[in-house]
């Protein structure tokens, strides 16, 4: 017997929104970030202002959780678009996150304080 397995869903991790036009945007998600899952927490990079996969020990910028991507994208290449929610007010489901492998209790902790400032709250 064949064993299917459900990946993750668009948006799936979002309880609320205020209105999407105002909490999401696209941006840039830099090359080499590699396949990114929906609800991927992302850090942005000082250095030309591209998103990629939360890297909490990083100095570049991508240590601190800037937003979460709506949708998954690959991204091993080329720079690609992706859809992210970089400001609320907004409310996810803690989780349906993806969390970088091996991220700390404390690095989850100063993850989720970083997004409240932002106006999103994990639930």
């Amino acid at each position: 017997m064949t064993t299917l397995t459900e990946g993750k869903h668009a948006g799936g991790f979002l309880v609320w929104e205020v209105l999407r036009d105002y909490t999401r945007e696209t941006v840039a998600i830099a090359s080499g970030a590699g396949k990114l899952e929906p609800g991927t927490l992302l850090g942005k990079i000082t250095t030309g202002g591209k998103y990629t996969g939360l890297v909490p020990g990083a100095t570049n910028g991508s240590q601190n959780a800037a937003g979460i991507l709506w949708a998954g994208v690959a991204a091993t290449d080329s720079d690609v678009p992706g859809v992210v929610i970089l400001r609320g007010p907004a409310i996810v489901n803690r989780h349906e996150l993806v969390w970088p492998e091996g991220a700390t209790e404390a690095q989850i902790n100063t993850a989720t304080t970083a997004l409240a400032a932002l106006g999103i709250i994990l639930r």
